[in-house]
């Protein structure tokens, strides 16, 4: 089967080192073995380390087991089947944490929902951070310092934090400090997840703004939210003005006008218009009101026009030639 998409951004995955198959299969190349503590990237010239042995991976998703220590042991299956079609529409933003047990398996320590929605959404393969090591607070600590250092998309910090305050139990005023971001910035930035698909795919593309995106957030209609985000990409809307419109009460569809009370007809007005239309080829309206009626003729052009009075007053029209 073809690969299947990983996500839209890199989220933790920036934070920490890839897998290391290039040293790998340069040490078998060699004749030698490599381990995964031993291959990562080395320290130094600027470059992010992991948590010791800490490296992130495509992994199979039939080759993860549950953790049997897990104290959740029900799953909102609603839940579920919406973040499964999330994932289906813009991929998995957070990857999976799993710890090694033996050459091709891995035991699933945090996101067992996340795991779940993918099989839902017909993944084979998840991103993985393979820990390597048993401290959870090395980790979260490696991974909050190194957050700040890597040029996310609004999106992908998103994601970042929120993995964070859900994996290691982080919270705001912690995020806040260690990265040196204000706590409203980390709400206000956590809350993108929360745009519909469609929304989020346009932040992450870099084509909506993050202020665009939380303008968005005061509507509470999915639809509004998504027509109003054509409208700044179509409109070149800037943040100000989408505020405007969102205080105005939202881009809501144009209501279908209520069709115009027809007067009544007096009998015979109706025949009479026709009669007037298939003699002057062209439309004409026969209106009576309650003191007055008038006779609209339409035309389209100045020669039309002539051609429409020569039909009604032929000596008329050769006195105007004349």
């Amino acid at each position: 089967m073809a690969q299947q998409k990983r996500g839209l951004g890199k989220g933790l995955a920036a934070l920490i080192p890839t897998a290391p198959d290039s040293v790998e299969r340069a040490g078998a190349a060699d004749g030698g073995t490599s381990t995964g503590t031993s291959a990562r990237p080395p320290a130094g010239n600027g470059e992010m380390q992991g948590a010791e042995g800490t490296y992130l991976e495509e992994v199979a998703i039939g080759a993860i087991t549950p953790n049997p220590r897990q104290p959740r042991e029900s799953f909102d299956e609603d839940a579920l089947e919406e973040l499964a079609l999330s994932i289906q529409e813009v991929g998995l933003l957070q990857p999976v944490v799993v710890r090694r047990v033996m050459p091709g398996r891995y035991e699933l320590i945090m996101g067992e929902r996340r795991w779940r929605a993918c099989q839902r959404a017909g993944l084979e393969h998840i991103p993985a951070i393979v820990r390597g090591t048993t401290d959870d607070d090395l980790l979260r600590e490696a991974l909050m310092e190194n957050l700040h250092r890597e040029q996310l998309n609004p999106l992908e910090e998103a994601a970042a934090y929120q993995q964070l305050l859900d994996d290691f139990g982080a919270t705001h005023d912690e995020l806040a400090h260690k990265v040196g971001r204000s706590r409203p910035h980390i709400s206000n930035t956590i809350r993108l997840l929360h745009l519909p698909p469609a929304v989020q795919r346009r932040v992450a593309a870099g084509v909506l703004s993050a202020g665009h995106a939380r303008a968005l957030l005061a509507l509470d209609d999915p639809d509004a939210q998504d027509r109003l985000a054509h409208r700044i990409v179509a409109e070149g809307l800037s943040v100000r003005a989408v505020e405007e419109i969102v205080a105005m009460g939202g881009d809501q569809p144009p209501k279908s006008r209520r069709a115009a009370a027809k007067k009544p007809t007096a009998p015979g007005l109706t025949a009479l218009a026709n009669q007037l239309s298939d003699v002057f080829d062209t439309k004409v309206k026969v209106e009576l009101g309650r003191h007055k009626g008038k006779i609209v003729v339409e035309f389209a052009t100045l020669d039309d026009l002539k051609r429409i009075v020569t039909t009604m007053s032929p000596e008329w029209a050769q006195s105007l030639s004349a």
